[in-house]
């Protein structure tokens, strides 16, 4: 009798615009409803849920497409926190996320057989007696979740600070997400001109290799992510590819999880990020919602390094037109050599000696990841004005690379240009940037050797300049001729 008594008044709800699919329904579930009702349209089970107490609602996403997202996720925010269950294919996954958003919800990714469709409901139906011990697992467990979510934000957001090329950027990131408890693989992926993705970067803790698993298969990933759309498979033979199954379940890989990337809404994919597990989770809320940011954060990340690249090339066309760096002022790197090729060949022509020094700011991406590339830039600056003043008027101070600089100094020999590297190394170890921070300088010095060309004197120059750096950075380093 008390068995009857807790299942009395339990009336659940399916809907679906087919009527075979509804009668499906109700043969595998209807012992777990006293009784069972069922709506082929919104219109229908909105007028359901207003005449009867529904206990459970069940909304299949599968076949055809039933109304807007916006009357679907109305039917959800509706039910105010009542049981919701969404039995949704993969394909359709972005549409269960969103659902998700509305309200609470449980939802079974299909093809479902239908002994687990059946236990699925009658789950949702059973009777809940949740102990004081059990509630306070379940808060525990909750917050565990969370922190691991907050931290693998945090993971990526390091991952992204100071990125330029995208593969190096690709690397970092899926690195970053491997570290979340059950992602076992992670990869990049670039849309291609050819309306294909293109792998990127990927990091695993499992012998699989991003390249197989996409060969000849774009349905899995290609198809679903170009439509700008989310996807979820949580079992390996869902995909519908019986080699890709067996390749992932041999590696103990048992669900996939994949966004699309753009640089804004509704706007061009820029790709996709995949995340292999190796356990079954029924993501939460927050996780949609995490992974959901964790995606903006990659998107502005490629947006990001796409800018820079652009930068770069525009840079590079400055070169050709002017001979100065745009943010320091003194020569570009394209001047630089030039004025090293025609000094050496006055020097050779005239029996004069030439010295060249190359100094490169210690440890300065500290300064950028600290305050910002702005006050990185004003440093860059201000050391190469202080430079630059204490430099005669016929020796030249050339901006090779980020925060590397030259100066090619004239009718200079190795032990002058050793005491003005020695003096410049102590006025920049002394001079208080931008922002009340100091930095060090590594040098190096090569004086012109006998029918040495340019391409040899900035060898040395480099070695030498390595070996300071070796040698615990702030010193100066001599190139000695071979």
């Amino acid at each position: 009798m008390a068995n009857a008594a807790g299942r009395r008044h339990r009336t659940g709800l399916f809907l679906h615009p087919d009527a075979a699919r509804r009668q499906e329904f109700v043969a595998a579930c209807a012992e777990s409803f006293d009784r069972l009702l069922t709506a082929d349209s919104i219109a229908s089970a909105r007028h359901a849920l207003a005449q009867n107490k529904i206990s459970l609602l069940v909304i299949d996403l599968n076949g055809a497409a039933m109304a807007s997202g916006t009357e679907l996720a109305a039917l959800v925010r509706s039910r105010a926190g009542a049981p919701v269950l969404v039995l949704c294919p993969y394909t359709r996954s972005a549409t269960m996320a969103e659902l998700m958003a509305q309200g609470p919800l449980s939802y079974r990714i299909t093809p479902l057989a239908m002994p687990q469709l059946r236990d699925a409901v009658a789950g949702l139906m059973a009777p809940t007696a949740d102990t004081l011990a059990s509630a306070q697992q379940h808060l525990l467990d909750r917050e565990a979740e969370l922190n691991d979510l907050l931290a693998i934000q945090r993971s990526l957001q390091r991952a992204l600070y100071g990125s330029e090329e995208l593969e190096r950027m690709g690397a970092r990131v899926c690195n970053a997400l491997c570290g979340y408890p059950g992602i076992c693989h992670a990869a990049l992926l670039r849309a291609g001109g050819d309306g294909t993705l293109q792998l990127v970067a990927q990091d695993a803790r499992i012998d699989l290799d991003m390249h197989d698993v996409l060969a000849g298969r774009h349905d899995l990933l290609d198809a679903p992510a170009l439509r700008g759309e989310l996807v979820l498979i949580d079992a390996p033979d869902k995909a519908g590819d019986a080699e890709l199954t067996a390749m992932l379940e041999e590696q103990g890989v048992h669900m996939l999880l994949a966004l699309p990337l753009r640089g804004e809404p509704g706007g061009p994919l820029l790709g996709a990020v995949s995340m292999l597990f190796d356990r079954p989770l029924v993501l939460s809320r927050e996780h949609f919602a995490c992974f959901g940011s964790a995606a903006q954060l990659i998107s502005f990340g490629m947006v990001m390094s796409e800018l820079r690249q652009q930068n770069d090339a525009l840079g590079l066309q400055l070169t050709q037109v002017t001979p100065f760096d745009g943010l320091t002022g003194v020569a570009n790197r394209r001047q630089g050599e030039q004025v090293l090729d025609g000094e050496i060949r006055r020097a050779r022509r005239y029996g004069l000696p030439l010295a060249v020094m190359a100094f490169d700011i210690d440890s300065f991406r500290t300064i950028n990841e600290l305050y910002g590339y702005t006050t990185g830039d004003r440093a860059l600056a201000q050391i190469a004005s202080m430079v630059q003043a204490r430099l005669r008027n016929s020796d030249t101070l050339a901006r090779m690379r980020g925060e590397q600089f030259m100066v090619v100094a004239t009718h200079t020999v190795a032990i002058d240009a050793f005491k003005l590297a020695e003096e410049l190394r102590q006025t920049i170890a002394a001079t208080e940037l931008a922002g009340g921070d100091t930095v060090t300088a590594s040098f190096s010095v090569a004086q012109l050797a006998p029918d040495e060309g340019a391409t040899e004197l900035v060898a040395r120059l480099e070695a030498a300049l390595h070996r300071a750096k070796r040698a615990g950075r702030n010193c100066v380093e001599l190139a000695m001729a071979r």
